[in-house]
């Protein structure tokens, strides 16, 4: 595999406090051979040891842009094969480490990621997944109007649990996770619709959790890139790039403080 920088360089120093790390390994042989990779999956995991919680095998392998690893050759194989090393390592070092992979939501009927996936996705496969991501930006690029916000995450939800799971015959068993969810600021976007955007995402999202088996929820992203530059992607923070909150920035703690701990029933 090609070596690339760490990022970031030292993900230890976010250790503190009892956290623990999230790991994203992504796959990004140009010429989509594996030599290597799965060496590499097996050394991450070992490596990080009982500092993991969660290892998410590939970036958005349905999404065919050049940054994201959908646009690799033979993602498909780097994603199955990878998720099994992943687990097997994790098992035999005796760590309790969480294993999945992530993807974005499927609009175009004619797309084959997830019949191609199944069709590779086997006993094993299926057997060592712990969950299954999705990255979703409602109103981001494609707009929603705001009363229409809540039946369209329900939609796109639903739709990837019933529909896009289904084909490779992911269980409810596996739990889902929201690993991106955002909604930037700027030009005729206002800070206080970011707030009011959240929080109609992050109920939607609560409400569905028991049906459709959602165990985490992960706002993008903390801070602006860079919130003088133009451009919706260097937007995308709860603080401004000087670390002032935005109105969203509030909102999301009260609804940490109201949803993050539900009572446990009798």
């Amino acid at each position: 595999m090609p070596q690339e920088p760490r990022t970031p360089a030292d993900p230890e120093v976010y250790l503190r406090r009892g956290r623990t790390l999230d790991l994203v390994l992504s796959f990004r042989e140009p010429s989509g051979r594996l030599d290597g990779w799965l060496d590499f999956v097996r050394e991450a995991v070992r490596n990080g040891g009982p500092q993991l919680a969660s290892v998410q095998i590939c970036e958005e392998p349905n999404a065919r842009l050049p940054v994201l690893d959908g646009s690799i050759p033979n993602v498909l194989h780097a994603l199955v094969q990878g998720v099994i090393a992943a687990m097997q390592e994790a098992r035999d070092q005796g760590h309790e480490v969480a294993v999945g992979f992530n993807a974005v939501p499927t609009f175009d009927p004619a797309d084959t990621f997830w019949s191609e996936l199944g069709d590779l996705a086997d006993f094993r496969f299926r057997q060592s997944l712990d969950y299954v991501g999705l990255d979703f930006f409602p109103d981001v690029f494609r707009p929603v109007p705001a009363d229409r916000l809540a039946e369209a995450v329900t939609a796109v939800l639903t739709g990837f649990r019933r529909t896009d799971l289904a084909r490779v015959g992911i269980p409810d068993t596996v739990a889902m996770r929201i690993c991106e969810n955002g909604w930037p600021t700027g030009p005729d976007r206002p800070e206080q619709r970011q707030a009011t955007t959240l929080d109609t995402v992050v109920r939607t999202v609560a409400g569905l959790s028991a049906e459709l088996n959602i165990d985490a929820y992960s706002f993008f992203s903390l801070r602006d890139a860079d919130s003088a530059a133009d451009g919706l992607f260097h937007h995308f923070g709860l603080l401004r790039d000087d670390y002032s909150p935005k109105p969203a920035f509030e909102t999301y703690r009260r609804l940490i403080d109201e949803l993050g701990n539900p009572p446990t029933g009798a």
